[in-house]
């Protein structure tokens, strides 16, 4: 009855000629992989300041137990990047799989556990780095563990990279990888973080797959004015001057372009949405209609807005010391995140002309992830990443989506692998509940956790394995 049952299941479940060779009980191995998360949670790799190197040899431990050699690499001592491969028969380009090690800091007394603690409950995982992004790096350590405990005959090569630093740090992780040992992770495509399942009415109603992203590219405006008593106003106070500039900046209407991933991604949600949404989604690149439904976008779903262009949002503003003194220097920070392909010198040139005051200088942060363009979405990977999702969704509809944030396939993508971001299911109340990642209380579904691993398996096996 028991392998009755696993062949039922079996039937039912994604990438069938890899499924009919490997009887997985994803019972027994989604408890093992909840076990490996927990894990992972309870080690702080806060960042700052880091400390992943306990991740790295955590993970490096448990490879070992299955007879798994690893590597670690680190630009510092205290931030190694964990690397392994299993080996295929070279008859294809390998396959990367990566997961960053380092999480967010956290603001325990608003957290009602321990955010390092793992915590389980009805039917949650509790701690920060449960989306972000220590589910990917369990779930690549569960898979490494499986293709060798059946001995899984490869085509490609698989490499795991567990990276230090994404978070905010790249210069000791993936940029140190991509720059020091690029030859150890070069791979035809790469799978990591950035996409999101969404549940509605209890069942998986689109598969996101992050196929580009937004290039962070802030700046701080720094205004110049004459100091003075605060009872005296002037035409010269700082303040002012920096408040009409991050007005005039955070109001800019944008020019609104698409690229082959968001204009896909709208022309299939238009073919799932209601009458009046599909409207919208059908015509977001019809200029009769462009300005009311950007306008619709910012006040009722902004990541529409944003992913329709290149954004600025007014998120610090420093300015004065005293309540009676007028300061002669006050400074705001803009988060710019530029389409991939926006000519960043050029928008900012288009920047100072809406500003318009030679009073106010804009000064570029630093760039720390290359423009890279989207990855595409007719080739192997995308087809094995849809026909997987159909086969355990069968009512979802997959969308290619363009993160507004930023990871570690920036820099790889750069070197022109083409890379995919895959995620857990939430339902809408759960995205909208707070428990997401960066926030309090950060958290992830048993089950959905279990369904990445498994989604994650069977892409590996339908792109990698001999048939």
């Amino acid at each position: 009855m028991r392998l009755i049952s696993l062949v039922f299941l079996l039937g039912a479940s994604a990438s069938v000629n890899a499924q009919q060779t490997y009887l997985i009980d994803w019972d027994e191995v989604g408890s093992e992989s909840i076990g490996y998360l927990v894990d992972l949670i309870q080690i702080n790799s806060s960042n700052p300041p880091g400390n992943e190197t306990e991740v790295a040899t955590y993970l490096q431990a448990e490879l070992a137990s299955e007879g798994l050699q690893s590597s670690l690499y680190s630009l510092d001592a205290t931030r190694a990047n964990l690397l392994a491969r299993i080996n295929g028969n070279g008859s294809r380009r390998p396959l990367l799989i990566m997961g960053h090690t380092d999480v967010v800091g956290v603001q325990a007394d608003k957290w009602y556990a321990d955010p390092f603690s793992g915590m389980r409950q009805d039917g949650f995982i509790y701690g920060r780095g449960t989306l972000d992004d220590k589910k990917s790096v369990a779930a690549g350590l569960m898979v490494m563990k499986l293709l060798e405990r059946y001995g899984v005959e490869l085509d490609r090569d698989i490499v795991f990279l567990a990276e230090s630093g994404e978070e905010g740090t790249p210069e000791v992780g993936i940029n140190y990888m991509v720059e020091e040992h690029f030859e150890l992770i070069d791979a035809e495509y790469c799978l990591a973080e950035g996409g999101q399942n969404v549940i509605v009415e209890g069942l998986v109603k689109t598969v996101g797959i992050e196929t580009t992203e937004k290039m962070p590219r802030r700046v701080t405006l720094v205004a110049r004015g004459t100091p003075g008593h605060g009872s005296r106003p002037t035409l010269e106070n700082a303040v002012v001057i920096l408040a009409n500039a991050v007005a005039k900046a955070g109001s800019w209407d944008t020019e609104v372009r698409f690229n082959e991933t968001t204009r896909t991604y709208f022309q299939r949600l238009a073919e799932i949405s209601e009458p009046e949404d599909a409207y919208r989604y059908n015509n977001v690149e019809n200029p009769d209609e462009s300005d009311a439904i950007q306008q619709h976008f910012l006040e009722n779903y902004p990541h529409h807005y944003s992913i329709s262009r290149s954004s600025v949002a007014p998120t610090v503003v420093d300015a004065g010391f005293r309540k009676n003194v007028i300061p002669s220097e006050a400074s705001a920070i803009l988060d710019i995140r530029m389409l991939p392909d926006e000519n960043v010198e050029e928008f900012y040139a288009k920047l100072a002309a809406v500003i318009d005051d030679p009073r106010v200088e804009i000064i570029p942060e630093r760039i720390y992830r290359p423009a890279a363009p989207p990855s595409e979405i007719d080739n192997e990977m995308f087809q094995s990443l849809e026909r997987v999702a159909k086969e355990m969704y069968p009512s979802a509809t997959v969308l290619p989506t363009m993160s507004t944030g930023a990871t570690d396939m920036a820099q790889v993508r750069a070197k022109g692998m083409q890379c995919y971001g895959i995620g857990p299911a939430r339902s809408i109340e759960e995205i909208n509940s707070g428990f997401g990642a960066h926030g309090d209380n950060e958290r992830i579904a048993e089950d959905a956790f279990v369904e990445f691993v498994q989604y994650l398996w069977n892409v590996v096996i339908d792109t990698a394995a001999t048939k």
